[in-house]
């Protein structure tokens, strides 16, 4: 490939809504070209990279027994509704109906379509275990489009599916994926990459994994612990000690526009460790309310809180005063019977709390929750936080990173199949339904994570498993007979070597070339100009700058391809 020919441009600066570093260095470097919002054309360079990636993947899903198939991406609403996903999903999925009048999906996941596809094949138990696999173009209509590849709404994705008998099964064929995602993201490059129990969202299920790669510009945020704990903020586990203190009488006092725990905190000279926070929630279908009952140092975390409602939920806005409920002096006791009140495992233990009292500038000290409120279950719905107590060594040791999730597993259970009717006859002619799995990769998500952690201030440094070309030829001079015999030489002979082979023979000033080059992030770079072929030779360096060697001409194109070669086993 010539750079001459090649669709697409290279600028000096990122549009100005390019906030990470990957996405301004794959704007600038002519990778991709924005359509709409979270809607991008990919080219070349991006495809190549994105095709390698693929491959990757293929080549790991095929080791663990995987069959490639290819779903829709249009599916019909019906298919949906049976699993009851239809109406669950909101706005991110996009229905329409087509010319006939039949309600219509576009996939942004594709659970439904896998079981769709074995139900009526897989009939008996000698039929299990399977996998399928997909890698298919999605959309979803995401509300928070942001940073390039990293969140889009058009997307290619790695989807695979496994069908088996029994728990046991989905359990050695999940350590089975975890294994071979860690050799995917390895393979194509990826440096600081954890895995982290994850919530199983709209996904279901009750294990799931995530992999993350850990960086600052990441959105999702991680509780980590040196003792090999591991979870994202959504599904950590948070332990927290506490002091008893003395059961003491319920006193209602006098607190005149004290709102807040901070304000309390300085009006009671008293530690924000001995409040019950209150915090209130409305219940997506009907706006009823949901006050959820934490310590006051701590946080809600929502998506735990969700959960365990089995519900969706949102922050309550406006609270009529025929509610009974008296923002800013919140409390349990006297709290009307028709509000959902939900207790987090924070405060379990402490005799002695203060709390609102219902009841404008009024907060009670000494309440007793298994006294004043009866008996109640304690529930995990905090946010964790740095210096947290690991539920694993018990130690308080917990940090937070950020990262990108470039991966997920899921346990998937029958969440599935036994809402979409997929049975099969076991060994004693009796119906049974099946058991599933659930393994994704964002394919240009991790295209993009790999460019934000392999970059410099100039461009990508693409690992030589994933680059769009593993060498880039430079001609310095293309006036010049020599430079040009020699540069187009090689040219031909990398080629002839199955290299793959980028060549810059622009009639350009060096310094332009150069910076094309570096954001072109290709790893092996061979410079040919009337300096390099005097001092005996191609010019040949390394993208990541750990090395630059002068070689005879007659010998560049073998030591590049066993250069290659040498990288792509390192």
């Amino acid at each position: 490939m010539k750079v001459a020919n090649m669709l697409g441009e290279r600028f000096k600066n990122a549009p100005k809504d390019c906030v990470i570093e990957s996405h301004a260095l794959m704007m600038r470097g002519g990778y991709m070209k924005y359509m709409a919002n979270g809607i991008f054309s990919l080219y070349t360079p991006a495809k190549r990279i994105m095709r390698k990636i693929e491959q990757i993947i293929r080549e790991e899903m095929d080791l663990v027994d995987g069959q490639e198939v290819m779903f829709p991406v249009v599916m019909p609403a019906s298919l949906w509704e049976e699993s009851g996903r239809y109406t669950s999903i909101g706005s991110e999925m996009a229905r329409w109906k087509d010319r006939s009048g039949n309600p219509m999906v576009l996939g942004m996941t594709h659970e439904e379509a896998a079981v769709h596809l074995a139900r009526d094949t897989a009939q008996s138990y000698a039929d299990f275990p399977f996998m399928i696999y997909q890698i298919q173009t999605k959309f979803r209509d995401e509300p928070r489009a942001r940073g390039g590849l990293i969140r889009v709404r058009e997307f290619t994705m790695k989807d695979a599916y496994s069908f088996h008998t029994s728990q046991a099964d989905l359990e050695r064929y999940y350590a089975r994926v975890y294994v071979a995602y860690n050799r995917i993201f390895e393979r194509c490059g990826c440096k600081k990459f954890i895995s982290v129990q994850s919530d199983s969202g709209m996904m279901g299920g009750s294990i799931s994994h995530e992999f993350m790669l850990l960086t600052e510009v990441g959105e999702d945020t991680l509780a980590i612990c040196d003792c090999g704990y591991r979870a994202n903020m959504e599904a950590a586990v948070v332990n927290v000690t506490n002091e008893p203190g003395e059961i003491a009488p319920l006193t209602k006092v006098s607190t005149p526009d004290v709102k807040t725990i901070a304000d309390l905190t300085n009006f009671l000279h008293m530690d924000d460790k001995q409040f019950a926070k209150a915090v209130v929630y409305q219940k997506n279908e009907d706006d009823s309310f949901i006050i959820a009952f934490i310590r006051g140092d701590l946080e809600i975390n929502e998506t735990k809180l969700r959960n365990h409602l089995g519900y969706e939920i949102h922050p309550a806005v406006e609270i009529p005063a025929e509610s009974g409920i008296v923002p800013g002096f919140i409390g349990p006791v006297g709290l009307p019977k028709t509000i959902k009140v939900v207790m987090d495992a924070s405060l379990k233990g402490i005799e002695s709390l203060v709390c609102g009292a219902n009841e404008t500038d009024m907060h009670y000290t000494g309440m007793n929750i298994q006294r004043d409120f009866g008996d109640v279950e304690y529930v995990d719905v905090a946010k964790t936080f740095s210096g947290a107590i690991c539920p694993k060594c018990g130690k308080p040791h917990i940090y937070i990173e950020k990262g990108i999730e470039i991966g997920n597993i899921f346990q998937l259970g029958k969440k599935y199949t036994e809402s979409m009717g997929m049975t099969y006859l076991d060994e004693n002619g009796e119906r049974q339904v099946p058991i599933m799995g659930c393994y994704g990769i964002g394919v240009g998500r991790l295209c993009a994570s790999v460019c934000q952690e392999s970059h410099d201030n100039y461009g990508p440094i693409w690992p030589i498993s994933i680059a769009p070309w593993q060498v880039e030829v430079c001609n310095l001079r293309v006036d010049d007979p020599a430079v040009k015999e020699a540069a187009e030489r090689l040219y031909a002979e990398l080629q002839s070597l199955g290299v793959e082979v980028l060549y810059d023979d622009r009639d350009i000033r060096p310094g332009a070339m150069f910076a094309d080059a570096d954001l072109f992030g290709i790893p092996l770079r061979a410079v040919i100009s009337p300096k390099s072929l005097s001092a005996g030779g191609i010019e040949i360096s390394a993208r990541d700058k750990s090395f630059r060697e002068t070689i005879p001409a007659a010998d560049a194109a073998v030591w590049l391809r066993d250069k290659i070669v040498e990288m792509l086993n390192a």
